[in-house]
Protein backbone atom coordinates (compact mmCIF):
# COMPACT_ATOMS: atom_id res chain seq x y z
CA UNK A 1 0.00 0.00 0.00
CA UNK A 2 1.28 3.20 -0.97
CA UNK A 3 0.59 7.02 0.88
CA UNK A 4 0.35 10.18 -0.97
CA UNK A 5 3.95 11.30 -2.38
CA UNK A 6 5.52 14.14 -0.52
CA UNK A 7 5.89 17.05 -2.56
CA UNK A 8 8.14 19.58 -2.39
CA UNK A 9 7.74 22.99 -3.52
CA UNK A 10 8.15 24.21 -6.85
CA UNK A 11 11.66 25.05 -8.77
CA UNK A 12 13.06 28.57 -7.32
CA UNK A 13 11.02 28.40 -4.77
CA UNK A 14 12.33 28.63 -0.79
CA UNK A 15 11.20 26.32 1.91
CA UNK A 16 11.50 29.02 4.65
CA UNK A 17 11.81 32.60 6.31
CA UNK A 18 15.93 32.65 5.87
CA UNK A 19 16.68 29.87 3.86
CA UNK A 20 20.51 31.28 3.91
CA UNK A 21 20.73 31.62 7.58
CA UNK A 22 19.18 34.93 8.94
CA UNK A 23 18.95 37.75 6.16
CA UNK A 24 19.30 35.98 3.35
CA UNK A 25 16.74 34.78 1.11
CA UNK A 26 17.52 31.73 -2.21
CA UNK A 27 16.24 32.07 -5.22
CA UNK A 28 16.75 29.27 -8.25
CA UNK A 29 19.32 27.20 -5.84
CA UNK A 30 21.44 30.68 -4.97
CA UNK A 31 21.49 32.49 -2.47
CA UNK A 32 21.61 36.52 -1.92
CA UNK A 33 21.66 39.34 1.21
CA UNK A 34 18.27 40.00 2.01
CA UNK A 35 17.04 43.62 1.54
CA UNK A 36 16.49 46.15 4.72
CA UNK A 37 14.07 48.80 4.12
CA UNK A 38 11.07 50.51 5.23
CA UNK A 39 8.84 47.98 7.35
CA UNK A 40 6.05 46.54 4.78
CA UNK A 41 2.66 48.63 5.79
CA UNK A 42 -0.67 46.11 5.29
CA UNK A 43 -3.69 47.17 4.43
CA UNK A 44 -6.54 47.52 7.04
CA UNK A 45 -7.56 43.63 7.39
CA UNK A 46 -4.53 42.30 6.69
CA UNK A 47 -1.43 40.82 7.98
CA UNK A 48 1.39 38.04 7.05
CA UNK A 49 0.15 34.70 5.09
CA UNK A 50 2.75 32.78 3.53
CA UNK A 51 1.51 32.71 0.00
CA UNK A 52 2.42 29.74 -2.66
CA UNK A 53 2.70 29.15 -6.04
CA UNK A 54 -1.02 28.66 -7.53
CA UNK A 55 -2.83 30.79 -5.03
CA UNK A 56 -4.73 34.22 -5.85
CA UNK A 57 -3.52 37.25 -4.64
CA UNK A 58 -6.22 39.62 -4.00
CA UNK A 59 -6.74 43.06 -6.57
CA UNK A 60 -6.16 45.20 -3.65
CA UNK A 61 -2.55 43.90 -4.02
CA UNK A 62 -2.43 44.47 -7.89
CA UNK A 63 -1.63 47.57 -7.97
CA UNK A 64 2.34 49.68 -8.41
CA UNK A 65 1.67 50.58 -4.91
CA UNK A 66 2.91 46.81 -3.95
CA UNK A 67 4.92 46.57 -7.21
CA UNK A 68 8.53 46.10 -6.67
CA UNK A 69 10.42 47.30 -9.21
CA UNK A 70 13.60 46.38 -8.22
CA UNK A 71 13.93 43.03 -8.68
CA UNK A 72 16.68 42.91 -11.05
CA UNK A 73 19.45 44.50 -8.30
CA UNK A 74 18.26 41.01 -6.41
CA UNK A 75 19.26 38.99 -8.96
CA UNK A 76 15.56 38.01 -9.58
CA UNK A 77 14.77 37.53 -13.07
CA UNK A 78 12.57 40.34 -15.25
CA UNK A 79 9.20 39.08 -14.98
CA UNK A 80 7.45 38.22 -17.87
CA UNK A 81 4.65 40.39 -19.90
CA UNK A 82 1.39 40.74 -18.08
CA UNK A 83 3.09 39.63 -14.38
CA UNK A 84 4.84 41.79 -11.56
CA UNK A 85 6.85 41.18 -8.73
CA UNK A 86 4.77 42.03 -5.70
CA UNK A 87 5.98 42.79 -2.29
CA UNK A 88 3.76 40.78 0.01
CA UNK A 89 5.21 41.27 4.33
CA UNK A 90 9.11 39.86 3.72
CA UNK A 91 8.36 38.08 0.23
CA UNK A 92 8.22 38.44 -3.51
CA UNK A 93 5.76 37.39 -5.09
CA UNK A 94 5.46 36.57 -9.26
CA UNK A 95 2.13 37.55 -9.88
CA UNK A 96 0.18 37.69 -13.05
CA UNK A 97 -1.46 40.85 -12.92
CA UNK A 98 -4.81 40.11 -14.89
CA UNK A 99 -5.88 37.00 -12.59
CA UNK A 100 -4.05 37.37 -9.30
CA UNK A 101 -2.23 33.79 -9.76
CA UNK A 102 0.94 33.85 -7.98
CA UNK A 103 3.33 32.03 -10.37
CA UNK A 104 6.27 32.45 -7.94
CA UNK A 105 7.50 32.66 -4.34
CA UNK A 106 10.47 33.91 -2.81
CA UNK A 107 10.59 34.11 0.81
CA UNK A 108 12.21 36.45 3.42
CA UNK A 109 13.61 38.64 1.04
CA UNK A 110 12.88 41.76 3.39
CA UNK A 111 15.02 41.48 6.68
CA UNK A 112 12.70 44.46 8.67
CA UNK A 113 9.37 42.70 8.98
Amino acid sequence: MTGPRPVGPPSGVATGPHPGGPGQFSYHGRTFTGVHGAPFAYPPGWEYRRWAVGAALPPVFLTPDYYYPEWAALGLDPPPPGFQWVRYGPDLLLVDVSSGEVAEVVYGVFDDD
